[in-house]
């Protein structure tokens, strides 16, 4: 009990954060969070609403990332497991304390679509103050979607890659969630 009341706690304070960090929009800024082990950094003005896990109910012939439909503050949203998306899926999401660590974090309504993306862990606010870009030689090697931005390290020396939700809204297979 005391596991979910600290939960309520983070993304409370979570909430309040965002908020702030919008209304301030002084410097480039994301939403950290985590999956399989992997830090993604998305980008405060294009993420939505934190939602803690809720039933999602299952699509039949949808692709393996896309999990089904949840009822997200009254309405109906794509849930799509963003590790399984990107290639990256990981185990810890099958033990007890690895559930109730998992978010939905949905798409600013900005972007027009009903979609929110499941990830493993919240890992706070992040500010271009914050990171180092990593060298554009460093990553240009391997041609990426759109949706994939620069890569940055922070000052743990800790790897973070930035996804463009809108460039990802747009993107040709994270629409086409069945076949």
């Amino acid at each position: 009990m005391a596991n979910k009341e600290a939960l309520r706690e983070l993304q409370t304070r979570l909430a309040e954060r965002l908020k702030t960090a919008r209304a301030e929009a002084a410097s480039v800024s994301w939403l950290a969070v985590e999956c399989a082990g992997r830090g993604f950094l998305l980008p405060l003005h294009e993420a939505g609403e934190i939602f803690a896990l809720t039933a999602i109910v299952p699509v039949a012939h949808a692709k393996p990332w896309f999990l089904g439909v949840a009822n997200l503050r009254g309405g109906l949203h794509g849930v799509v497991d963003l590790a399984a998306f990107l290639g990256v899926k990981g185990a810890e999401r099958g033990t007890e304390s690895g559930r109730e660590r998992v978010q939905l974090v949905a798409f600013n309504a900005a972007l027009e679509l009903n979609c929110a993306l499941l990830v493993d862990r919240l890992a706070g606010l992040r500010s271009a103050a914050q990171m180092v870009a990593e060298p554009a030689a460093a990553t240009a090697a391997v041609p990426r979607p759109a949706f994939v931005g620069e890569r940055y390290r922070d000052d743990a020396g800790r790897e973070w890659q930035e996804l463009r939700l809108a460039e990802l809204a747009r993107h040709e297979s994270f629409l086409r969630v069945v076949g």
